[in-house]
């Protein structure tokens, strides 16, 4: 489980907080894991980044003092590009990385940098009671530059997108679950998440791999015939194993499968 634990705050993301949260998912796509859940501690999942944090402010949106204050404004340029990158890259480490499935888990706020992340997990699911999101970046007066404008069409549409990132406005867990936002809306997300990643961590950790890997590669290059040449080539390479073998031995012998560790 991955925690978000800035409870205080929200959950914002501040300067250290990206920092923690890139090395944490270094360490986990590097790790054995079968199943990620991704949540906030206290009442939100995360209110976006922490335009209250000056150092925060300045490495994520640009510094907004004294323009003239700036040696060289293309090397300050150069230098907020790197920035935008590097927080950019921690999102995609956690939808690229991390090969087994992810699931974020949503209570209470979900805003800005928040739903970046939960775009960049395979599975979300939230609370009914609390949940609600928004794509806050153009309030801010900023564009949304971490992800969602990215990621966000392929999963609720590009109209349903376009609509949520222009106005900003808020959003409920019921609606959520109506644009295909979120796969489920319970009262107990944590429990119902911890659910899920038990079923996921029984099944072959090389076909959930294969799976992601191949369903992201068709959302990021949508031609039918080169998708299909892809998995072929994918099973052509992985299909013979020994996960393979044990699920159909289990199904025989009436049992549930048991898979090794990759």
């Amino acid at each position: 489980m991955l925690t978000l634990s800035r409870p205080h705050r929200a959950n914002a993301l501040n300067e250290e907080m990206w920092t923690d949260f890139a090395e944490c998912v270094k360490f986990v796509g590097q790790s054995n894991a079968r199943c990620v859940v991704v949540r906030g501690d206290g009442r939100h999942f995360c209110a976006g980044i922490d335009v209250a944090d000056e150092v925060t402010l300045k490495s994520t949106l640009g510094d907004v003092g004294d323009v003239g204050a700036a040696t060289c404004e293309g090397r300050r340029r150069e230098s907020l590009l790197r920035n935008i990158k590097r927080l950019q890259d921690a999102f995609t480490a956690l939808e690229r990385d991390v090969e087994c499935p992810t699931i974020a888990c949503v209570r209470g706020a979900c805003y800005g940098a928040g739903v970046d992340m939960i775009t960049a997990c395979d599975l979300r699911v939230c609370c009914g009671k609390s949940a609600r999101f928004c794509v806050k970046e153009v309030d801010l007066g900023i564009t949304a530059d971490v992800g969602t404008l990215q990621r966000l069409p392929s999963i609720i549409g590009f109209g349903r997108a376009v609509e949520l990132a222009m106005t900003a406005r808020e959003m409920d867990a019921k609606e959520a679950l109506a644009i295909g936002l979120v796969s489920e809306i319970c009262d107990d997300v944590e429990a119902r998440a911890m659910a899920l990643a038990k079923m996921l961590a029984k099944k072959s950790p090389l076909a959930l791999r294969g799976t992601k890997r191949t369903l992201l590669r068709q959302r990021d290059d949508p031609n039918v015939a080169r998708g299909l040449d892809y998995v072929a080539t994918h099973n052509a390479a992985m299909l013979m194993s020994n996960d393979l073998n044990e699920s159909l031995r289990a199904r025989f012998e009436k049992r549930e499968p048991i898979f090794a560790k990759l």
